[in-house]
């Protein structure tokens, strides 16, 4: 018996609505991502490890992220890093990615009346995507939000978390989060929200939960296993 077996059929779970970042919690999109961001730098000239790409950009969207970037290495980010990106994304697009280890199972052992939602960095493409990749996207119906596209200031703002909240009609003082990013988390534990920090990813380090409990997260989870058992 593996350890996600433990995960009931049925959760009984004690908070009103669930929240979940989705890049690094639902999909084990970060280490790829991050891996493609340092190569590219590496071969301009800037050598940069997927722990750094993960340590100092994951999280990011949008201008933050170019800024981050372009902080590290001292320059303009060229323009065919855009390029280089793009392509990448429209691959993993169309190829997919697998889930995080369990999310799956647990998804799956939600009740089907509990209130839950994605919020992310990413756009509702990729979201939408994604989901239907791994055959989840039914369960969320039109509760995908994105920090691009839903409110002003994304992560690490608590805005994303509160405008999904509101959107499920649930007092976010009664919602848990499942974050796996520094910059997620800080906008996480702001709401207001009950946060765990999920270290399930390929991208996580030994040190990580240390890391999210550093910037306020009182729960750490390391597997879903951990997750059904703080929510129950």
């Amino acid at each position: 018996m593996n350890e996600l077996s433990r995960i009931p059929a049925m959760l009984s779970v004690r908070f009103d609505a669930i929240l979940f970042d989705f890049d690094g919690v639902l999909l084990e999109s970060e280490y790829a991502g991050n891996k493609h961001v340092a190569d590219y730098l590496t071969s301009i000239g800037h050598p940069t490890t997927p722990e750094h790409s993960m340590a100092h950009f994951m999280g990011l969207a949008g201008h933050d992220f170019l800024a981050a970037i372009e902080r590290w290495i001292g320059r303009t980010v060229p323009d065919d890093f855009h390029t280089a990106r793009a392509e990448e994304d429209a691959r993993v697009l169309e190829e997919g990615l697998p889930a995080v280890a369990g999310a799956l199972r647990f998804l799956e052992s939600l009740p089907a009346d509990l209130p839950k939602a994605i919020a992310s960095s990413s756009p509702t493409h990729w979201l939408d995507t994604h989901l239907r990749h791994l055959g989840v996207r039914d369960l969320f119906g039109d509760k995908l939000f994105s920090g691009r596209e839903h409110v002003v200031r994304g992560k690490p703002a608590p805005d994303l978390y509160l405008h999904a909240a509101a959107a499920l009609g649930v007092p976010i003082e009664r919602c848990v989060i499942l974050e796996d990013s520094p910059v997620g988390v800080t906008g996480a534990v702001a709401s207001g929200a009950t946060v765990i920090g999920l270290c399930a990813g390929a991208h996580c380090a030994a040190d990580h939960g240390e890391r999210l409990r550093a910037l306020g997260v009182q729960h750490i989870a390391h597997d879903f296993d951990e997750v059904a058992r703080l929510i129950a």
